[in-house]
């Protein structure tokens, strides 16, 4: 019985080849999307469970109040976490200090390359349970040790083996390979850790960090934490939250202290998707974009079962003859009811094993777009459970219409032709095919407006001129020391206007100090600048904008202790003019106001330009900042500075970053769900056209006849064209009056997220609206047209 079900359930399949293709296809469709976003999903929630203690890992934060505002970051000093190693250890299993994870230049005979690494103290690689190919994790108490990644181990040593092997770090130190660890994976908080360094060798290798091991004030590391097993992370916290700041007043650090602040641990299990504090208070984070794609995957794939659904019953109302002549000659209601349910089960077999085609053809450039290295998770049987259960309920719900009604039909009737849907028969067809374009017209909507918001901050003017501006992190001191004949060389051979350094790039600030004085500052007031050290050419290489005063010259000797402002440091000490103000850093500096320049965007560009000051530094060595000669072709320029610097620093490798493509980077993430969204929504449009071409072509077919007799009496091929096409832009309308105000309602609350963002202009919603109706015509169209110019003697003959 079982086989001749599907044998007649393939015949039916193939006998209506368009109505079987739409239904096909559209699922398939719906389910390779809402398997990719499952995947995505599965990749964001596994974040970090790669470590095997995870669930114990935490990060020491702190809260800070600024002005009444309280903020949240991750910087921490050295002592902080010396004290909780010595002093909490029935509270931790392991503490760890981390430098930040900066890119170091690692070379081993003639091969030069630069990786990202950490120092980090020797409980790290247990703490984070790395899995050691060759070599021991305790290496790290040897401080001229090294341990590499498995991929950094291969670049450099191809197929030798690396253990004992010596490498010069920077030019600088020698360290020896004393292991080797499996590459960590792309989705954990640490999957640019491609070495890790002994932290007895940071105080050595930078004489400030030394200093910084007393130093509660110095917020310019990281701690990482195991909880002890059965351990309370809220007894913990309440435990710590006061650590920092008793010792800061112990210290005499009145400015510190001022700032209050409060440790506490944040697990590992929320770093990735609840990293965002408001207030002090953990307002969630990529977490969002996880409810956002959840969302999105379930409306697209409720797109492709709205359209087989419709489908199904559509087309099943004209089989009422077919059940009347099978239950005449015999069939039971049970046979039919299965006969139903196996063709819409086949239906769905078919669009499953297409839709992991779908997903194994889009995967690869849907990892570059999401920035992720997933796979299909063939071994996993929750992929499977899902996939054909989704499957089984898709053709049980799709089929139970046909299955059910059409089953229980009185034969005479049918056969009789008495037989009628009810009047309301298209009711839920119709509010289906509501559903469908509020959904879509919704995702059209607030792909517009995630782009809108990516393009106008991107064409928020930075006070800067991006165009041929060169950046290069020092990993060496050789550039620094021999700065001026490197620039010398670079200004004779023309590849450059001008060369600068400085303690951060154009694009980040890497310095943030407070306790500053100034005339008229009230004695409450908080203080917390960006700190930008440079060279005098700095702002001819910037090209920024003086509004007041003069740039730096060497011809000043006076410029050592000069200052310069920038519009909102100018404006938060209530300065309308500060050329000539005196500013005191401390009890031991002073500092003249020489000029005002225009804010820059270094930081966030959805944020307000942070209040920062730019003081001239000797060694201000941390980058290399290079204005490109216009007149030269870009390949030209950079060739020559290559040559120059490998003339003054043959031993590291020439490494160089645009300007502007670090600052483009900076809008990565919103990019990233922009082009996502819009492919879903491309999807989710294609989907839903689908289904208005099915449901189109089924009303054409049901009004033959009609359209046959308005024919005969005169009706132009525009009437009949209005007639078919009316039904369906007004549910679309509809579907628009909805759409519009939902779109509005969530997307003006995710704007509200960016201090700097973009208006919602009414034409983004006029655009969408007659974008969507011009979709249906466009759909509806072909098959109003093609059934008014069908010769009416065909459509009537048979009566």
């Amino acid at each position: 019985m079982f086989r001749n079900y599907l044998k007649i359930s393939w015949r039916n399949l193939v006998k209506n080849k368009v109505h079987t293709f739409i239904n096909v296809t559209g699922l398939s469709v719906g389910m390779a999307v809402a398997m990719l976003i499952g995947l995505w999903i599965w990749d964001e929630l596994s974040y970090d469970r790669y470590f095997k203690n995870h669930e114990k890992i935490v990060q020491v934060w702190q809260h800070q109040t600024f002005n009444g505002k309280v903020g949240s970051q991750i910087s921490m000093p050295i002592p902080l976490g010396t004290m909780l190693d010595k002093d909490y250890r029935s509270d931790f299993k392991y503490v760890v200090l981390s430098s930040w994870n900066y890119e170091h230049i690692l070379a081993f005979g003639d091969k030069k390359i630069t990786k990202q690494g950490s120092f980090m103290q020797p409980e790290a690689p247990d703490m984070l349970s790395l899995k050691m190919l060759k070599g021991s994790r305790k290496a790290l108490t040897d401080p001229s040790s090294i341990l590499l990644s498995q991929n950094v181990a291969k670049i450099i040593f191809g197929s030798e083996n690396p253990m004992d092997k010596t490498i010069k770090l920077d030019n600088q130190h020698l360290v020896k390979v004393a292991g080797i660890y499996e590459d960590l994976p792309h989705n954990t908080s640490f999957r640019d850790l491609t070495f890790i360094l002994p932290w007895d060798l940071y105080p050595v290798s930078q004489p400030w960090v030394k200093r910084a091991q007393t130093q509660w004030g110095n917020n310019s590391f990281q701690i990482f934490a195991q909880l002890n097993d059965n351990t309370n992370i809220n007894k913990v916290n309440a435990r710590i939250k006061a650590l920092k700041e008793k010792n800061i007043a112990l210290a005499g650090d009145k400015v510190g202290a001022s700032f209050k602040p409060v440790v506490f641990l944040h697990p590992m299990d929320k770093w990735h998707l609840y990293s965002e504090f408001k207030d002090g208070v953990n307002t969630g984070g990529a977490i969002q974009f996880v409810w956002m794609f959840g969302i999105i995957g379930m409306f697209v794939l409720m797109l492709a079962c709205i359209n087989f659904m419709n489908l199904s019953t559509a087309r099943s109302e004209k089989r009422a003859k077919e059940v009347g002549i099978r239950k005449t000659v015999g069939s039971l209601r049970s046979q039919l009811i299965g006969q139903f349910f196996s063709e819409s089960l086949m239906v769905t077999a078919f669009a499953f094993l297409l839709s992991i085609v779908i997903v194994l053809l889009i995967l690869p450039w849907f990892n570059q777009v999401a920035d992720k290295t997933m796979s299909v998770l063939w071994a996993n049987p929750v992929f499977w459970i899902m996939g054909l259960g989704f499957s089984l309920l898709t053709g049980l719900i799709a089929g139970s219409y046909p299955a059910f009604y059409l089953s229980s039909f009185q034969p005479v009737k049918v056969l009789k032709g008495t037989f009628k849907a009810g009047r309301y028969a298209a009711l839920p067809r119709k509010i289906l095919v509501v559903l469908q374009f509020w959904t879509s017209a919704t995702l059209i909507i607030g792909t517009i407006i995630v782009f809108r918001q990516v393009e106008h901050t991107k064409d928020r003017p930075v006070g800067y001129e991006r165009t041929g501006l060169v950046q290069m992190g020092m990993k060496s001191e050789e550039i620094h020391k021999n700065f001026a004949a490197v620039r010398n060389d670079l200004l004779q051979s023309g590849a450059i206007i001008e060369m600068a350094e400085s303690g951060s790039p154009l694009t980040d600030v890497y310095s943030n100090n407070s306790g500053l004085n100034w005339r008229g500052k009230a004695p409450d007031l908080q203080d917390d600048f960006g700190t930008i050290r440079l060279t005098p050419e700095f702002g001819k290489v910037a090209n920024w904008k003086i509004i007041e005063g003069r740039d730096f010259s060497r011809e000043y000797i006076s410029d050592s202790s000069a200052m310069i402002l920038n519009e909102s440091a100018a404006k938060f000490m209530n300065f309308k003019h500060p050329v000539g103000e005196i500013i005191e850093w401390g009890e031991n500096y002073k500092f003249k106001v020489i000029a005002v320049i225009k804010d820059m965007v270094m930081s966030s560009p959805y944020e307000p330009v942070k209040p920062s000051i730019f003081v001239l530094d000797k060694g201000a060595g941390d980058m290399v900042d290079i204005r490109l000669n216009p007149k030269k072709s870009t390949r030209e320029a950079l060739n020559k500075i290559e040559a120059v610097f490998k003339q003054y620093d043959p031993g590291s490798p020439f490494d160089y970053k645009f300007t502007d493509d670090e600052y483009n980077k900076k809008f990565a993430n919103e990019e990233r769900v922009g082009k996502l969204a819009g492919f879903f929504t491309l999807l989710a449009i294609f989907i839903s056209c689908m289904g208005l071409f099915g449901m189109a072509s089924f009303m054409a077919e049901q009004r033959i006849k009609e359209i046959g007799v308005r024919k005969v009496l005169g009706a132009s091929v525009f009437s009949l064209w209005r007639l078919m096409s009316t039904d369906f832009i007004i549910l679309v309308s509809i579907s628009l009056l909805i759409a519009i105000p939902t779109a509005y309602y969530f997307m003006h609350g995710w704007l509200q997220d960016y201090k700097y963002r973009t208006e919602l202009s009414w034409w983004i919603f006029a655009f969408t609206a007659v974008g969507a109706i011009g979709i249906t015509v466009l759909t509806v169209s072909y098959q109003s047209i093609k059934a008014a110019l069908t010769n009416p003697v065909k459509s009537l003959k048979t009566e």
